[in-house]
């Protein structure tokens, strides 16, 4: 009996959900095996509102560079965990692009302690290459200019 009862509610809602699309489909010939419920996925956690409209076009210029930062450094730099300059505030990346990209490097790379935090080497990232923290860097600095 219950399981005829939640069969038939399963069956008002496809309907229902169906007809509301404002879609004419055929709906599918009923059959004797029951249907497959499936949970609907857990919304994703929305970006933060300045990234996206600005890292749209980085990350198609560098998407090595987009990738390694949403997976490592977004960890520390999104938040500004422990002095890291979010990407995007030109105010704290200024000082440090004007010190040049062959020091920015050097620090993403091999690691940095200065007055506003540190820096671990190549972001805690061990395994990451020195190329795919370049990227990371260029993608960064493409943000904060």
């Amino acid at each position: 009996m219950k399981t005829s009862l939640v069969l038939a509610l399963i069956s008002v809602a496809l309907g229902a959900g169906l007809a509301g699309c404002g879609k004419q489909e055929n709906a599918p010939a009923p059959t004797s095996e029951p249907a497959a419920v499936s949970t609907p996925a857990p919304a994703a956690t929305p970006a933060p509102a300045a990234e996206p409209s600005a890292s749209a076009p980085s990350a198609a210029a560098n998407p090595v560079g987009a990738s390694v930062y949403a997976k490592t450094c977004a960890l520390c730099h999104a938040a500004g965990v422990g002095g890291a300059p979010k990407p995007g505030d030109k105010a704290d990346w200024g000082p440090r692009i004007a010190q040049g990209e062959d020091v920015l490097f050097k620090h993403a790379i091999e690691g940095f302690t200065g007055a506003k935090g540190m820096m671990p080497a190549k972001g805690g990232g061990a395994s990451l290459s020195d190329e795919e923290v370049k990227a990371a860097v260029t993608h960064m600095v493409s943000l904060s200019r």
